[in-house]
């Protein structure tokens, strides 16, 4: 099968099994079997593009012009195929803990939350492999409207406010700022091609280039600089399954994803070393980092603290690009693959607390580990790795991180990263030392449960065993990663 056939196979696969899912919708079985199905043939089709990638081919896709010289066009490059490869491969988990999850809640309007996260699938394939900065800026959108109605699914005015918050400042953003800076950027350089060494130099004045990167960066909402964040903790109304993989995966990916190949192939690394914006994106980031790991501190809500977590964990992608060093941006690459199957795994293991035993405070696990040790091993195997403790995927992303930092001179990065695996262990540690080490409450004696239905628990070990094979067998994530920075692994 050739390379633009499997493109359009990937695009078109969660658009199909979001139409089977409706037609299957009466049966419960039966559409859950579509859903699964569907994130199997996704997943498999992901595969084949990466090994056709792996033999030096070239796998790319046009099919209409948006633009003069600018169609709707797509290209597999590093960076992309390990976005791919990660939402890809945890939509076939979280679909298995979906069905877990929505059965075990009895949560209304089933079908229509598979069938929009299908089409979220279709749109963050759209991003992964887009080939031109307005073919990403399409499906960005897609993407935001398409996870609307999951975050709104509960349909309580909570619902609807964290869903005004969410389409408000995500799309608000993107069109105010990233649609203004993408326009511009064609209209003095005639391409919008994603292209190694950028676009920019010699064509757009430092200058104005420099304003156009703080246009760029804060257009990119779903990135969550501070004080752009606020969509995140507000979409945690949203069931688990959602916070855990649009809101730990696509949706966020997305948004990091979109810094990462806008610093790379629309500014290039060289041309960011001479403007002064760099270095002020690289202070917000850390600003971000720092502030929203001493919020997350203060949030007993177990999903929120969690949320902020992301917030900061966020930020360490744009820290580490805007670094400027062949090891940061290798390092920003992995972040996304290892905070994915580390962030998912605490999201699943939160939603898995709230199924069986109904807590959804840090001030209500004590104890709560000897119930459901599958769940809170899970957790603990996640919360490491956001530490950057190993033998957890985390770890590598963060010491690559280090290493970029020290050989650029970048002694306020250096810092920030270390005071903010401190930080980490500071909101993360305390819950395992509740879970493991403390009697349970009266509370939890009197009402005893286990753990949460099998399909919940299944997913997240296979997550946390997924975050601690990322750590053993990094060697093609490191590949992707370094040829995105152009270094040899």
């Amino acid at each position: 099968m050739s390379g633009a056939t499997l493109i359009l196979l990937a695009l078109a696969l969660p658009l199909v099994g979001a139409i089977g899912i409706a037609v299957t919708g009466r049966w419960e079985d039966l559409r859950e079997g579509v859903t699964l199905t569907t994130a199997g043939a996704l997943f498999l089709t992901v595969l084949a593009i990466w090994g056709q990638v792996s033999d030096g081919k070239e796998v790319a896709l046009t099919l209409l012009p948006l633009l003069p010289e600018v169609p709707l066009a797509f290209r597999v490059e590093p960076l992309g195929m390990i976005f791919a490869l990660v939402a890809s491969g945890l939509w076939i988990i979280n679909s298995i803990y979906s069905i877990g999850y929505m059965r075990g809640n009895k949560e209304h309007a089933q079908t229509r939350f598979y069938i929009c996260f299908a089409i979220s699938l279709a749109s963050t394939m759209g991003i992964a492999f887009a080939d031109n900065m307005l073919t990403l800026f399409v499906f960005y959108e897609a993407l935001s409207l398409a996870t609307y109605p999951l975050v709104t699914h509960h349909g309580d005015e909570e619902a609807k406010r964290g869903g005004r918050t969410y389409i408000g400042l995500l799309m608000g953003t993107s069109i105010g700022f990233l649609l203004f800076a993408v326009l511009y950027t064609y209209g003095e350089t005639g391409t919008l091609d994603f292209t190694p060494g950028g676009i920019m130099a010699g064509k757009i004045p430092e200058g104005v280039a420099a304003v156009l990167l703080v246009f760029y960066m804060y257009g990119i909402g779903k990135a969550a600089l501070m004080p752009l964040h606020r969509w995140l903790p507000g979409a945690m109304v949203a069931p688990t399954p959602v916070s855990a993989l649009l809101h730990a995966v696509a949706v966020v990916k997305a948004g990091v994803f979109s810094v990462v190949k806008v610093a790379v192939y629309i500014f290039g690394i060289d041309f960011l070393q001479t403007l002064p914006t760099s270095d002020l994106i690289l202070g917000i980031a850390g600003f971000t980092v720092i502030t929203a790991s001493l919020i997350a501190i203060r949030q007993d809500n177990l999903k929120r603290r969690l949320a902020y977590s992301t917030v900061s964990q966020l930020s360490y992608v744009v820290l580490a690009t805007f670094i400027l060093a062949p090891l940061s941006v290798m390092a920003a690459a992995l972040h996304i693959a290892a905070h994915a199957v580390a962030k998912i795994t605490l999201f699943f293991a939160a939603g898995s607390i709230y199924t069986a035993a109904h807590k959804t405070e840090v001030s209500q696990l004590d104890g709560i580990g000897r119930r459901m040790p599958w769940t809170m091993g899970a957790f603990a195997v996640g919360a490491l790795s956001m530490i950057g403790v190993p033998p957890a995927a985390g770890f590598l992303s963060k010491w690559y991180m280090l290493l970029g930092a020290h050989a650029a001179g970048q002694w306020f990065a250096l810092a920030v990263i270390i005071a903010s695996t401190l930080l980490n262990a500071a909101y993360f540690l305390p819950i395992l030392h509740a879970a493991f080490l403390k009697p349970l409450s009266s509370e939890a004696q009197a009402h005893p449960h286990g753990e949460a239905p099998l399909p919940i628990v299944v997913a997240l070990t296979m997550t946390a065993g997924l975050t601690v094979l990322l750590f053993f067998w990094s060697a093609p994530v490191v590949e992707l990663a370094s040829a995105l920075a152009g270094m040899k692994p």
